[in-house]
């Protein structure tokens, strides 16, 4: 990678919980593989999208669930599964995360990651997407999501690139052939720039709104005709542009929740024509308008294919042209094409300028005055600064340290850690957060400022080469976890890692060399072990005469391909990255450890490693044998996990860690688990999952890997694993 000089920056923030907005002052993101980092010089306000996330956000929890029955439905299953304590946390968490706003913007690239070939530092760039093209001084953005900018393009217009998109895509799925007249409904922002790429490649375009203004521009940029809804006889006029046949195409670019634009559509539309939604609108079609015209209503996705497709939009995976003319990439570049040929121009667009320094009152212009139109396209200027990486957030003298209290530099600010680890190590007296790591500056911040942490940044190495902190606990996401553990060992810190621990076997070797040259501790987050439930069988048969037998079953909810734990260099699968929990619990209720392994999974589920549904057995060295049915097939209102020992005449369960008589509460063992490593830590004592368990727990899952794909048993050595890193050291 690029070196990067130390910046922070101002970014537009919204807390989902209260709605409010604020410009934060937050770290730079950090470069990653696979995409670049953008120094913006303009970005967007898209009124109508930004205004409805906004809206949404200021409503109270009752209404945010009416909007969104999909996610209260979740919530409610949540708390049927989990318990109430765990959900409560969890949607608490999302609730107070603090969400980017904007996204679409232009600036230079300052720096660029692995495995990009298609830009260098200084290049001129349109970025978009939603968490990435954001309002903030620097982005970071995938390569798929970056178009270059012609020499004689401004970045201004630039910055409008994602919403051209969007319009673009809106035009190629009305198919319209040259000559074919075509009617454009609701003449804002999205709607002007579909009047003028229509322009552009020659078709006759006629243009609707409620509003006279928008009418009036849209005549201005390029339209043949145009028609007040409301005030004007709309489909008579439409009727003479096409010579009484109906417009070949609709485009509907409104934004309402009425279904009247669909309507007008449906009259308007000559028979066998095509119909193409690009606005938030009600979309109760009339069915006698649509069934006697045999009308096509077609719905155009956000700018183009490859949207919402993770493998396309952060792992860089393009379409073939040959098979995809047009993607979400493609049609960025094609809208920058026009700007560049002058077939578009933006100017009568562009009625509002703020700096990002302003940004409130571009928000205040769309909220505060929702039936004035005399805002289109609103822009947001950012000048450069130069400052740390690092924002400090409260004075070093404030922090009270001393030898009963041990310092945390958490890195990682994903949903786990702020559902769990926060609020399990926030209510243990011995610990004080100092600092917070975050891929993303705003989530590092967040966390800081909730916590009382001393700063906030995007740089990892900044936590572990910090002398005042003690212990560093590690919520990355899975690829990293070895690469952050390894470095943090070899600073001597104790080290939680969440697991999994590695999810390759250079990683492990890696991360268990630095434990043994490190004077820090090595813990991984096997929290079941440490459970009320795993320690009061474990204690019932602690006299046992026979081996144990075990069952486990996992009621796993299914997840998409393309989700990145499904990635096997980012999250490994959930054999790796999930099924570890369940190995470790074997290991500790049998005091023993895994020998050999084996399992199989149904076929249809893919290629190996991505299997949501896969039952293994494992032998342990005492004789005992467990078995793991881990599927994604069943019913969601059964509990997820259930545990079921036998030995010595003798049998327990765990159904799901559920406690207290109502069940209303689950205890997974977080809360021991912290508490455990912490006594560890101030005893002198060892880590309190020894090395050899860890070793053992992780090889035997990548030796279950290894059986799903030869259908043969897998031996577990983990000795010899342990032996080779001896003799290398």
């Amino acid at each position: 990678m690029q070196e990067l000089n130390s910046k922070h920056m101002r970014q537009v923030l919204q807390d989902f919980r209260s709605g409010n907005l604020r410009v934060e002052d937050v770290p730079r993101p950090a470069l990653q593989a696979g995409g670049v980092l953008v120094d913006t010089s303009y970005s967007c306000v898209s009124a109508g999208t930004e205004e409805s996330v906004i809206k949404l956000a200021r409503k109270n929890v009752l209404n945010k669930a009416r909007e969104r029955p999909d996610l209260a439905k979740k919530v409610f299953e949540k708390a049927k599964n989990d318990g109430l304590i765990s959900t409560y946390r969890a949607v608490k968490g999302r609730l107070e995360s603090p969400s980017p706003l904007g996204y679409s913007c232009a600036g230079k690239v300052i720096a660029v990651g692995d495995d990009v070939t298609g830009f260098s530092r200084g290049d001129r760039v349109a970025c978009a997407g939603a968490g990435y093209a954001s309002h903030a001084d620097v982005v970071f953005v995938p390569e798929n999501l970056v178009a270059p900018v012609p020499d004689n393009v401004a970045l201004e217009d630039a910055a409008f690139t994602t919403l051209g998109a969007i319009a673009m895509q809106g035009v190629r799925r009305a198919d319209i052939s040259p000559g074919e007249n075509v009617a454009v409904v609701g003449l804002g922002l999205v709607g002007q720039l579909v009047v003028q790429i229509l322009n552009a490649y020659g078709s006759p375009v006629v243009g609707a709104d409620i509003d006279p203004r928008q009418v009036e521009r849209g005549l201005e940029i390029g339209m043949d005709e145009g028609a007040v809804i409301g005030e004007e006889d709309v489909e008579g006029i439409t009727e003479r542009f096409s010579n009484g046949h109906g417009v070949d195409a609709t485009i509907i670019a409104a934004s309402t929740d009425s279904d009247d634009p669909v309507e007008l559509a449906g009259e308007i539309t000559r028979e066998h024509g095509r119909i193409s939604v690009v606005g938030e609108v009600g979309m109760d079609i009339p069915r006698s308008s649509y069934y006697e015209k045999e009308l096509d209503f077609r719905i155009s996705r956000s700018y183009g294919p490859g949207r919402y497709d993770r493998t396309y939009e952060e792992n860089g995976l393009s379409y073939p042209i040959s098979q995809v003319r047009w993607t979400e990439n493609r049609n960025m570049r094609e809208f920058l094409r026009l700007l560049s040929t002058e077939r578009i121009s933006l100017e009568s667009m562009k009625t509002h300028r703020f700096s990002i320094d302003n940004a409130l009152e571009a928000y205040d212009l769309v909220l505060e005055n929702p039936d004035d139109e005399s805002f289109t396209g609103i822009l947001l200027e950012y000048g450069s600064e130069d400052q740390s990486q690092t924002v400090k957030l409260a004075s070093e003298s404030k922090q009270t340290r001393n030898s009963e209290t041990l310092s945390v530099g958490l890195i990682g600010g994903g949903n786990f850690a702020k559902t769990t680890i926060l609020p399990t190590i926030g209510d243990i007296s011995a610990l004080s957060i100092r600092g917070v790591a975050s891929a993303t500056g705003k989530t590092a911040t967040g966390i800081a400022k909730d916590v009382g942490a001393a700063y906030s940044t995007t740089d990892y190495e900044e936590i572990v080469t910090d002398d005042d902190i003690d212990i560093v606990i590690v919520a990355t996401r899975n690829d990293t976890h070895a690469e952050i553990g390894t470095s943090a060992l070899n600073h001597n810190k104790d080290v939680h890692i969440e697991k999994p621990l590695a999810i390759t076997e250079d990683g492990l070797r890696s991360v268990i060399r630095a434990e043994q040259g490190s004077s820090g501790r090595l813990m991984v987050g096997f929290n079941r072990r440490f459970s009320p439930s795993a320690r009061q069988i474990r204690s019932k048969f602690e006299n046992r005469t026979t081996p144990l037998m075990l069952n486990y079953r996992v009621n796993a909810e299914s997840i998409p391909d393309d989700h990145w734990v499904n990635d096997p260099e980012e999250g490994g699968g959930r054999i790796i990255s999930e099924v570890c929990h369940f190995v470790d619990l074997f290991q500790y209720l049998t005091d023993s450890l895994p020998a050999q392994v084996f399992a199989s999974s149904i076929p249809e589920q893919g290629a190996v490693g991505t299997s949501e549904n896969v039952s293994i057995v494992v032998k342990l060295a005492d004789g005992s044998t467990g078995t793991i049915q881990y599927t994604s097939l069943g019913d969601r209102s059964l509990p997820k996990e259930s545990v079921e020992v036998f030995g010595s005449g003798q049998s327990g369960t765990i159904d799901n860690f559920k406690r207290g008589r109502l069940n209303l509460r689950q205890d997974k063992g977080h809360s021991n688990e912290f508490t455990t490593f912490i006594e560890a830590i101030q005893n002198g004592e060892p880590s309190p999952i020894s090395v050899e368990d860890l070793v053992a727990t992780t090889l035997s899952t990548f030796r279950v890997h290894d059986s799903v794909a030869s259908a043969q048993p897998e031996q577990v050595d983990h000795e010899s694993f342990i032996a080779d890193l001896d003799e290398d050291h």
